[in-house]
């Protein structure tokens, strides 16, 4: 009879940084794990945050940070961060209305959900841009069907936000196309890009415009981040520490594999100079897990959520992140840094 294991069960999207634990190449120190590969964040977190079908999973960090903030206690946050992304490409416009971000001003703006990561990131790019997120009339909904997006286990927002549930029975990608709204922003981007003559990026230039906010602020915007049901978490004190020392492993098995150029991993023709610009605009790892080595991002999160009326006191990431241990030994690789 082997060892004693724990049986846990694990849903995330099946990213490049997360093969390497699915195919059972990196192990979880004292887990049998059951990776539930799911292709879509939204069922992952409904899933999750509203009926913890899962022992641990990738969960919207805007959302768990709220649900933290509220007294929901029942997860508890791994500083693994398996989906980063900027935004400022995906805010979507009616060329005919607005031409620059003043222009937002008063307007009638569509948003998949309110409280998503995405959208609080990109909102706070509106900002920055001079746009007065007080005067903006929301219409939340699904980018491409008159529904809802997903069923989210949202909490209250604490202050009034003009928010109205898009109830015209079309998706948020016809109305932009029809003008009834003036933009859209979100995780995905409008069918009609591309297609409507008059509906464009509000950022043509969004790389440029992406690497520049980058080399200002040094943030590489969080969307998501991995919890766990926190009871395993307090049965087991050890559990934290073996998924995230596997998990960190599995991204960086990915991260050695993209960079065998022999024969090209992934569908990008111009791989080489992709690799060659990240370490230039980077200088090392864009997707490095651990509190400290993203302090600055995951503070410039939690402002943006109180500044936006969805939390009323700012936790400390100390308190939203289970602790781990501050060394994490690889065989045959050395050690990392202690970023933990």
């Amino acid at each position: 009879m082997g060892p004693f294991k724990l049986n846990i069960s694990f849903a995330s999207i099946p990213y490049d940084r997360m093969l390497a634990l699915e195919s059972g190449e990196v192990s979880v120190e004292g887990v049998d794990l059951n990776f539930i590969p799911l292709n879509h964040p939204r069922d992952i977190f409904d899933r999750m945050s509203g009926g913890q079908e899962f022992d641990a999973s990738e969960l919207s960090l805007s959302e768990y940070i709220c649900r933290h903030a509220a007294g929901k206690r029942d997860l508890v946050a791994l500083p693994i961060f398996p989906s980063r992304a900027f935004r400022h490409g995906f805010i979507a416009v009616n060329s005919r209305t607005i031409k620059k971000p003043e222009d937002l001003n008063g307007k009638k703006i569509g948003v998949q959900l309110y409280t998503m990561t995405a959208a609080v990131w990109i909102r706070v790019v509106l900002q920055q841009h001079g746009v007065d997120l007080s005067t903006i009339h929301w219409i939340q909904g699904s980018m491409e069907s008159g529904e809802a997006h997903g069923k989210p286990s949202t909490m209250a927002l604490i202050k009034p936000v003009k928010i109205e549930q898009n109830a015209t029975g079309k998706s948020l990608s016809q109305l932009l196309e029809e003008g009834y709204i003036d933009a859209t922003i979100g995780a995905d981007l409008p069918h009609c890009l591309g297609k409507a003559p008059d509906v464009g990026r509000l950022f043509p230039n969004f790389k440029d415009v992406e690497q520049q906010y980058f080399k200002a602020t040094g943030i590489f915007p969080i969307m998501h981040a991995v919890v766990v049901r926190k009871e395993l978490c307090d049965r087991h004190p050890w559990l934290a520490t073996s998924l995230y020392n596997a998990l960190d492993n599995a991204k960086d098995v990915a991260r050695i594999r993209m960079r065998f150029l022999d024969c090209l991993r992934y569908m990008l023709p111009w791989m080489a100079s992709e690799l060659d610009e990240i370490d230039k605009v980077f200088g090392g790892d864009p997707w490095v897990n651990g509190v400290e080595a993203n302090r600055k991002t995951l503070e410039a999160l939690v402002d943006a959520l109180h500044e936006q009326s969805m939390i009323a006191d700012k936790p400390s990431l100390e308190e939203l992140f289970a602790p781990v241990r501050g060394q994490n030994w690889k065989v045959g690789w050395g050690t990392t840094t202690a970023t933990r």
